[in-house]
């Protein structure tokens, strides 16, 4: 397939290129330039009046919340999704699979439509969780990678004793990785030193929840006299999720032992947790990536994602975010940080994109391509989505 006429985010800075060629074979943009030879056999598609993008990564959910929306909007955050006592963890328990699977579906639907072609899900449920999402995904072309975890969850007193993994729960949990891509973790909060060290040695991918609010910070310290990130790091994760509440000498070492930060504005900003601090976050060397957490307090929509972002952290942190640096964080540095061949439009990486209609009623005219598409893009700006060269969504 080649494509013409058409306007590309290119490449690792995404520089915006007015007009020019792709050539999609074997599921990767092979060829982009002016130029491209073209064989009779060829099929080639007119893209005048279109911007494609890479496609956008959503780097942290839990879709499972699916069937809980807006049930609890009041309260703190413990009594919504604390993963032993919260409301959330009682209706993933009562739901009957069969709901939970379509409402899960329906989230899969709805972030393709809206531009999303890879999301990274922490699975609650253990096995049987991880079954139900690719039950759920079944038939849906959008790319997942399911980060597991057991049902185990160690209560102040066994951390403070540093108490072990059970053996039946380690023999749980090597069945549960061969189900899936690597392990979500729920925190630190929960877990002993013990545990997380042993969880350490896992080889596939390694995440945490760290510092998402004051009172997680202050229960670590209180409880067991070291930091909620210090003791997050024992996992040795390539990722880290949060991190709102997190000091600059943490960032600082963060950015030097993981490959990044997945901050979660919306989520934060639900569930009355703060905002976190892009700016320092930058400043201390981390790369950070966008995820929109909970379906239960959240749409799972990037493109809102990205433009709350924007305004908010001017608003808050009174520092305005480059538009690019923020299309970064659900593209290039989502690909860094999970080490996968996607998030850009360049020769040699998975063919992923969404065309935009650049004369859309919301969108024209575009004086500044990359602020307009974080802040203005909708659903009805979106032509197509194309995953691995194929169009999975509308029509081009």
């Amino acid at each position: 397939m080649i494509l013409k006429n058409v306007s590309i985010f290119f490449g690792e800075e995404l520089e915006y290129i007015p007009s020019t060629k792709i050539m999609i074979t074997s599921h990767k943009f092979q060829k982009i330039q002016k130029n491209i030879f073209q064989k009779n056999t060829d099929r080639v598609i007119d893209c005048e009046g279109l911007l494609l993008i890479p496609g956008l990564v959503n780097c942290h959910t839990h879709i499972g919340d699916s069937v809980g929306k807006d049930v609890m909007l009041k309260g703190p955050a413990d009594k919504k999704i604390q993963p032993v006592v919260g409301a959330k963890s009682k209706i993933l328990k009562k739901t009957k699979p069969a709901h939970l699977i379509t409402f899960m579906r329906n989230t899969c639907q709805s972030m393709l439509k809206k531009g999303i072609t890879t999301f990274v899900d922490f699975r609650e449920g253990g096995l049987e969780g991880i079954n139900h999402l690719k039950k759920a995904l079944s038939n849906i072309p959008i790319r997942c990678i399911v980060l597991g975890r057991i049902e185990f969850y160690q209560n102040s007193n066994q951390i403070m004793k540093n108490g072990p993994l059970p053996k039946g729960k380690q023999a749980e949990l090597s069945i549960l990785l061969k189900k899936c891509d690597g392990i979500g973790i729920s925190g630190a909060n929960e877990n002993s030193d013990f545990t997380l060290k042993l969880y350490s040695k896992i080889k596939k991918i390694r995440a945490i929840h760290s510092a998402e609010s004051k009172e997680s910070v202050s229960f670590s310290k209180k409880i067991i006299g070291k930091s909620e990130v210090k003791r997050a790091l024992q996992l040795r994760p390539h990722f880290l999720v949060h991190m709102t509440h997190a000091s600059k000498k943490e960032l600082i070492e963060v950015g030097r032992k993981t490959r990044g930060i997945v901050v979660c504005p919306r989520s934060n900003a639900a569930l009355a947790e703060g905002f976190p601090d892009v700016n320092l976050m930058q400043k201390a060397g981390c790369t950070l990536a966008v995820g929109t957490d909970n379906v239960m307090v959240n749409s799972p929509d990037l493109f809102r994602e990205m433009d709350f972002l924007w305004n908010a952290s001017q608003a808050i942190n009174k520092v305005r975010i480059s538009p690019k640096s923020i299309m970064k964080m659900t593209t290039v540095n989502a690909a860094k940080i999970l080490k996968k061949n996607i998030g850009k439009i360049q020769e040699g990486i998975l063919a992923d994109g969404i065309f935009i209609e650049k004369h859309s009623i919301d969108l024209e005219p575009m004086h500044n391509p990359h602020a307009s598409i974080i802040h203005r893009v909708s659903e009805s700006s979106i032509r197509a989505v194309m995953i691995g060269g194929k169009i999975v969504y509308g029509k081009i």
